[in-house]
């Protein structure tokens, strides 16, 4: 949701060629990244812990991946069809 934000800002002063459009969205960026660092990877990072980590080292903060991030299955869990049979 930021992304799509700071860039709507962005897209909006390169088509009107206002620098000072263009400076507001570096602003909200600024913004956007101060409150994602202080409060809300903390607060996520103490709320779901290891698991947010693991999300977080397979996932880039602000560029978007081109494919989607699935998790790495739990040491110790074993696919349904890969169990041996007896």
């Amino acid at each position: 949701m930021y992304v799509a934000v700071v860039g709507t800002i962005l897209g909006q002063g390169l088509l009107f060629g206002s620098t000072r459009v263009l400076g507001y969205g570096c602003l909200i960026w600024c913004l956007f990244h101060l409150f994602v660092l202080g409060y809300e990877e903390p607060t996520l990072g103490r709320q779901f812990g290891e698991s947010y980590r693991a999300y977080r080292s397979g996932v880039r903060r602000w560029w978007p991946r081109l494919t989607p991030w699935r998790p790495s299955e739990p040491k110790g869990v074993e696919e349904a069809g890969s169990r041996p049979t007896n």
